[in-house]
């Protein structure tokens, strides 16, 4: 607790309101400012040699993540956001034959069947499995896996629910199948353990700006053993073996930087660098603990005021948010809002407790929403 104490009071955002609403945007470290302040520096007494200095920073933050991911250096390829990311795996595969198939539920953020709707042009054909009580059912998840399936595209954590999916289950069927798995973990990493070697994942991606506490932008891992085999269509010169010749590709990057594209927006990874060392600092044991001991008093508090919670309450199950539904549920979370108590609305009113948040704010955040609520439902 005296570590959580610590790091709590290198974010500002928290003495201006009671925030809990990391699973939409994370709270930045004051390390932060320090950050812009160079960045300004840098940009009024421009020379091009900054760049080997903003490569080099952003390839240790990738290679950061990846220690985070329990994955070797060199395995970790950053860009702008997600989407752009899962779209150039999109666009490493063959969809003209039999196994053209792309996997996924109906409870995917939305990124997810927009960008594999579009991959119909080329062949694919998208096959989503229906949840049941806004729920994904792995056993018919696994059981829509087939030899015509080429990818599986799902999420770790729901940003609907909070509900964890058994993703080393998924990736066991996929891989019996002769198909790969690529994990959306946006909701996941910074705020529960997520290790690519156990979950036995092909790609995993994620983003800076919720749990690691950080700016926009995307990360993609890739299985080492698969990255060869790998020839993304939609690219860039960074994406090439020797980038800095300024010559012609004749080969790809021979690691994940293959899945680079063109000139990067360095200053979001910048910005990122000290929130992840902070989660690092911390540590995943601890910060998952603090989480379930936040979340499980959250839906205690909502049990008692009679406030359906929808989030599993099993901790196995259970990722960094709770979600509540009921009758005038996003008006009360407009309210909260306006009062400072922040939290946001997906499909019901989410809260997301981080490593940086008391167990003192969730009971302040919950006498609110209560008196709110029932204000609401008189």
């Amino acid at each position: 607790m005296d570590l959580l104490s610590a790091v709590r009071a290198e974010f500002p955002l928290l003495q201006t309101c009671t925030y809990l609403n990391s699973s939409a945007t994370g709270a930045m470290p004051r390390g932060v400012e320090a950050v812009l302040r160079r960045y300004w520096e840098t940009m009024s007494t421009w020379r091009d040699e900054v760049w080997g200095d903003w490569l080099g920073a952003m390839q240790a933050h990738a290679d950061g993540l990846a220690n985070l991911l329990g994955a070797p250096a060199g395995s970790v390829a950053l860009d702008s956001n997600l989407t752009t990311l899962l779209g150039r795996v999109g666009t490493c595969f063959d969809y003209r034959g039999e196994r053209r198939r792309v996997v996924t539920t109906d409870m995917e953020f939305p990124t997810v069947p927009f960008l594999w709707k579009g991959f119909a042009r080329y062949g694919a054909e998208l096959v989503v499995v229906p949840s049941v009580n806004g729920r994904v059912d792995v056993d018919a998840l696994c059981a829509a896996i087939d030899e015509r399936t080429r990818l599986v595209s799902v999420s770790h954590a729901s940003f609907q629910t909070g509900a964890l999916l058994d993703v080393a289950k998924v990736a066991r069927a996929a891989h019996a199948a002769g198909a790969l798995i690529a994990v959306d973990a946006y909701q996941t990493v910074g705020a529960y353990p997520v290790d690519v070697g156990t979950l036995d994942v092909d790609f995993l991606l994620g983003g800076g700006h919720k749990w690691l506490c950080g700016s926009e932008y995307g990360f993609l891992y890739v299985r080492p053993s698969l990255t060869s085999s790998l020839e993304p269509a939609a690219t860039g010169w960074l994406a090439g073996e020797t980038p800095f010749t300024f010559l012609p590709a004749k080969a790809y990057a021979p690691d994940a930087q293959r899945m680079r594209a063109g000139t990067p927006v360095p200053l979001p990874v910048l910005l990122s660098r000290p929130g992840l060392e902070l989660v690092s600092r911390v540590g995943m044991p601890t910060i998952r603990a603090h989480s379930l001991a936040c979340t499980q008093r959250l839906i205690a508090r909502a049990d008692e005021a009679g406030l359906p919670v929808v989030t599993p309450r099993d901790e196995a199950h259970r990722g960094g948010v709770v979600v509540m539904r009921f009758p005038g549920d996003a008006e009360v979370s407009q309210r909260l809002v306006s009062r400072g108590f922040i939290c946001s609305y997906r499909g019901g009113l989410r809260v997301g407790p981080h490593f940086y948040n008391t167990l003192s704010e969730v009971d302040g955040f919950m006498d609110a929403l209560v008196a709110e609520a029932r204000q609401s439902a008189a």
